[in-house]
């Protein structure tokens, strides 16, 4: 990609979820963004058809800078990966965010790209498993799917709640609920 237009889109980016700790996204204009930006409307929409889909694309760059990708490997299935613990810190750092995104009248787009990113990660760890992967009697992509569909069903719940519960202890409220349907590796006596 030309480093102009990657320069771009990360201001384009930056700016909205800079906005976005200011006010409600609803009252965030395309103008409000290209302004904060340095840039014009014009630039604004060479590069997105709309503010949901460089919210998706913004939030997608924090969740690829966290680490939570489908590769990383998990020394203890048992604890919250080091990633998932970071990307929740964003979450949190970006509540009013996430909670209009997933919330019944929010983003499909953030909502859809949330969901198949979980979906990735579950599908790849139930490959890894293998035999020893519970209900190996269901297709993998059915049973990543509920993964995904329960974690951010477990996500929102947490956002929803007031006092927010911090972070980490929310990444081990919703890997405890997930992690029943991940084999643990066995013990070494």
């Amino acid at each position: 990609m030309d480093p102009r237009i990657a320069r771009t889109q990360a201001s384009l980016q930056h700016a909205l979820l800079e906005l976005a700790q200011e006010r409600p996204f609803t009252d965030i204009t395309v103008g409000d963004i290209a302004e904060r930006a340095g840039v014009n409307r014009s630039s604004f929409y060479q590069h997105y058809a709309d503010k949901e889909t460089l919210l998706a694309d913004a939030l997608d760059a924090i969740v690829e800078e966290v680490g939570m990708h489908v590769e990383t490997p998990m020394n203890d299935v048992r604890t919250p990966a080091p990633a998932f613990v970071g990307f929740l810190e964003h979450v949190a750092a970006h509540a009013d965010v996430y909670r209009w995104a997933l919330g019944g009248h929010g983003s499909a787009v953030v909502a859809d790209r949330l969901r198949a990113r979980i979906e990735s990660l579950a599908r790849h760890h139930i490959d890894a498993a293998g035999e020893a992967a519970p209900f190996t009697d269901v297709p993998a992509e059915i049973y990543a799917a509920a993964i995904a569909g329960s974690g951010l069903g477990a996500m929102r719940a947490w956002l929803e709640r007031e006092p927010l519960a911090p972070p980490k202890v929310a990444a081990v409220w919703i890997w405890r609920m997930l992690i029943g349907t991940v084999p643990l590796p066995a013990t070494q006596d």
